[in-house]
C-alpha cells in the first residue's frame, strides 16, 4: 500500500496557472488526482469529475487539506459526478464548470478503464463499455469542451491515452480505443487551430504505478513483472506524468499541438512483456512452389 501524500511540489513556477481553469475526469484517484494537485499547487481552479462521487468526496478533501497546509492559500476545488459514457452528464459537467468558474481553459481527459483478458474472452458487452469509456468519452468531452467555451475563448486538451504502440496483448480493448484516440488528437488539433485550441496527449507506460490501477487489475505482482523491461529499471509515479501534463498546458509548449508525449523511461521501445509466445510450426513461409494438385509446397527449414 502506498503511503498518503505528506505535502504537493512542481518543477514549474508559483502561480503559473493563476486564474485559470481545468477539468480533470477521473480526477478522484491515480493519475488524475496527481494531474488535479499540480494544478492546484500551481494555483489553477479545478473541477475534478468521476462516476463514483465517495471517491470524489474523500479525494476533494485530501487535496484541500494537503494545498491549505502548505501555504498555497485556499485551494480553488470542486467535484461532480459524471460518467462520461452519457452525452448529457458530459454536457453538465462542462456547462456547471463553465457557470461555476466563468470559464473553462484547460481540459484533461484522464477518465478511462479496462480490464485484462484474451482477445477471445471479451464478450461483446465488455468491449463496448471499454471503447465508450475511452474512446466515445474522450470525444464527448472534448466536443463539448469545444462547443461550449473552447471554440470562441480558445483553451488546452491534454489525452491520457496508454502505451499501445506495439499491440495490446491481454488488454486489446483499451489498445483499439487509445490508438483511436492517439489519432482523434491529431485530427482535433488541426480542425481547431483556427480557434486557438491545442490537442495534445501523454501516453503514461505501463510502469506508472498507482495504487488504483494495482487495486482495477486485481494482481499484486503485475508492476513486479513490468520491472525488468524497464530501462530506468524503477517504476514511474502519477506525479512524472503530472508534469508531463502541465507542460502541455504552459505557456512553454504554446508551439505544439497533434503530439503525443511518452512517459515510459523508454520502456516502449523494449521487449513486450505481457504476451510470450511457445515455439510452434504453424507459421508457413510462403512460396512460389506448386505440388501436381496446384497446391503450395513450403520449402524445408534448414533449422
Amino acid at each position: 500500500m502506498a503511503a498518503c501524500r505528506s505535502k504537493v511540489s512542481s518543477v514549474f513556477r508559483p502561480n503559473l496557472f493563476k486564474d485559470k481553469v481545468a477539468i480533470v475526469t477521473g480526477g478522484g484517484t491515480g493519475i488524475g488526482k496527481a494531474i488535479a494537485l499540480e494544478l492546484l499547487y500551481l494555483g489553477c481552479k479545478v473541477m475534478i469529475a468521476s462516476r463514483k462521487m465517495d471517491r470524489l468526496q474523500k479525494a476533494a478533501k485530501e487535496m484541500k487539506t494537503l494545498i491549505d497546509s502548505q501555504g498555497r492559500g485556499s485551494a480553488s476545488l470542486k467535484h461532480v459526478e459524471c460518467n462520461i459514457r452519457k452525452e448529457e452528464q458530459v454536457q453538465h459537467l462542462i456547462s456547471h464548470t463553465i457557470s461555476e468558474f466563468g470559464q473553462l481553459d484547460f481540459l484533461v481527459n484522464n477518465g478511462g478503464g479496462q480490464f485484462p483478458s484474451p482477445a477471445e474472452g471479451i464478450s461483446l458487452k465488455g468491449w463496448n463499455a471499454v471503447i465508450e469509456t475511452n474512446l466515445t468519452g474522450t470525444f464527448l468531452c472534448c466536443r463539448e469542451a469545444y462547443t461550449q467555451w473552447m471554440k470562441d475563448h480558445g483553451g488546452v486538451i491534454v489525452n491520457i491515452i496508454a502505451d499501445m504502440w506495439r499491440g495490446f496483448p491481454l488488454m486489446s480493448h483499451t489498445g483499439a480505443a487509445r490508438s483511436a484516440v492517439d489519432n482523434l488528437t491529431k485530427s482535433l488539433a488541426i480542425e481547431w487551430a483556427e480557434d486557438g485550441v491545442r490537442v495534445n496527449a501523454v501516453a503514461p507506460g505501463s510502469s506508472i504505478y498507482s495504487e488504483t490501477a494495482a487495486d482495477n487489475y486485481g494482481d499484486t505482482d503485475i508492476f513486479k513483472r513490468v520491472l525488468p523491461n524497464i530501462p530506468a529499471k524503477r517504476l514511474g509515479l502519477t506525479e512524472e506524468v503530472s508534469g508531463a501534463v502541465c507542460f502541455l498546458l504552459s505557456p512553454a509548449a504554446s508551439y505544439i499541438s497533434g503530439e503525443t508525449v511518452k512517459v515510459d523511461a523508454g520502456g516502449s521501445l523494449y521487449p513486450s512483456w505481457t504476451w510470450n509466445i511457445d515455439d510452434h510450426k504453424k507459421s508457413v513461409p510462403y512460396s512460389w512452389e506448386t505440388d501436381d494438385n496446384g497446391s503450395h509446397t513450403p520449402p524445408k527449414s534448414k533449422l
